[in-house]
């Protein structure tokens, strides 16, 4: 079974020490200018799209773009020049590292898969960058450790990519269910949505296309033969690289729920899954599944494929993140000046908001530590479904309560000569 044999390497190598390299090179500021410049790295799906909001953006300069498939990165060249009118202000690279050998570049927005988030975003605070990474922040809880020390120790702004954050509606909802208008808070439910159930028995590897860097898209993850199924948006569907959807989809409804629960600084006591996974073929992750998550004061969150935005249920009604309850009336009930009030952005998105902190040093609407634990929450479901049974958490320690078999899924090896 393709879990079996992920989850038996997995365990084996997480055997090995966690290498964390501590260097640090310096605090560094915005440049002078009344521009933030920009460098994005990856720039197809997610990050083509942050591509286009930033060259609209008046206060922000992209003078950079990075991606190891040559056709993306071109793509993305073109639509800089477009967007200034020459082609003299934005350049493109294949390695990331060399932007980050560039001292004018102020900040760095990665949208890359999900097994180089964190080794990108480390390289980039250490190189004086502020980050804006998209979700799920990390491919394992114990990068989370690094990243969170490595942002406070530096003082560098960090952006997780959780946008709902950013969304006025969605933090009207928290605020309801934090000031209690459902009352006592019995659990909450979202869907994620299938993962990908093709690319069966039958696949044979593909020939490396032209211009695409595959050694270096690989990067950390185990040396695997080329599909392109493997690579762009369906990477999330194989463990090596990603969770499925509940990292995918699943990110976001982690981050909402916290918020919602008020518990960004902590998580679930206990989590319980069920699973079903491919026998065979090359994608990886369970198709189908269900989790439930229990928290210290006995609220529970279950995730699964089907249903939509998180819906919280309490003893006195539901409210739903896509504004719909029972009764009606709450959605209409207005939060008093005493209560409990949770980051407005003030109309800013998501990026707005990044980039206003860039300049004033504040703390973003979901700084490290809250894509670090929403993050978590996915990962503690993908580790209860491989081992098949129910885990019991530490949130506090961040770790598993008497269960080294658990706790070897926290970390994951990297392929040399890749390390944090």
């Amino acid at each position: 079974m393709l879990r079996r044999n992920f989850l038996r390497g997995a365990l084996a190598a997480a055997a090995s020490p966690l290498v964390v390299r501590s260097s640090a090179l310096g605090a560094g500021r915005p440049a002078p200018s009344n521009r933030v410049a920009v460098a994005c790295v990856g720039v197809n799906n997610m990050g083509g799209q942050h591509l286009r909001t930033l060259l609209g953006t008046p206060d922000a300069q992209v003078v950079a773009v990075c991606d190891v498939d040559a056709q993306v990165r071109g793509a993305a060249l073109q639509a800089a020049a477009r967007a200034y009118g020459s082609d003299a202000f934005c350049a493109g690279y294949n390695d990331f590292r060399e932007i980050l050998a560039r001292p004018a570049v102020d900040a760095l927005v990665i949208a890359v898969p999900d097994h180089w988030h964190a080794i990108i975003s480390l390289q980039a605070l250490r190189a004086g960058k502020d980050v804006y990474c998209e979700k799920p922040m990390t491919l394992t809880i114990a990068q989370g450790w690094t990243m969170i020390e490595t942002v406070r120790r530096l003082g560098r702004v960090f952006q997780t990519g959780t946008q709902r954050r950013s969304w006025s509606q969605v933090r009207h909802v928290c605020e309801l269910v934090r000031n209690g208008r459902i009352g006592r808070v019995l659990r909450a439910s979202a869907g994620v949505g299938l993962n990908n159930r093709e690319c069966g028995p039958t696949w044979e590897p593909e020939p490396v296309p032209p211009g695409f860097d595959y050694d270096l898209w690989l990067g950390p993850a185990p040396a695997e033969p080329y599909h392109h199924l493997r690579c762009h948006y369906a990477f999330r569907f194989i463990l090596d690289y990603s969770g499925g959807q509940i990292t995918n989809n699943g990110a976001h409804w982690t981050d909402v729920v916290q918020w919602a629960f008020g518990k960004d600084g902590t998580g679930p006591l206990e989590i319980e899954g069920r699973a079903e996974w491919p026998t065979s073929g090359l994608f990886t992750t369970a198709t189908d599944f269900e989790c439930t998550y229990t928290y210290a004061d006995g609220a529970q969150l279950t995730l699964s494929p089907r249903g939509g935005a998180p819906r919280f249920e309490g003893a006195e009604g539901w409210v739903s993140a896509d504004n719909k309850a029972d009764p009606p009336s709450i959605l209409s009930s207005a939060i008093r000046p005493d209560e409990v009030r949770l980051y407005d952005t003030r109309g800013e998105t998501h990026m707005q908001n990044f980039l206003r902190c860039i300049r004033t040093r504040e703390e973003p609407a979901a700084p490290v530590e809250v894509g670090h634990r929403s993050a978590s929450v996915c990962h503690l479901g993908n580790i209860a479904m491989m081992l098949g049974r129910k885990v019991k958490w530490d949130p506090a320690a961040e770790r598993f309560v008497n269960d080294p078999e658990a706790d070897r899924l926290l970390f994951r090896a990297m392929r040399s000569p890749w390390h944090l």
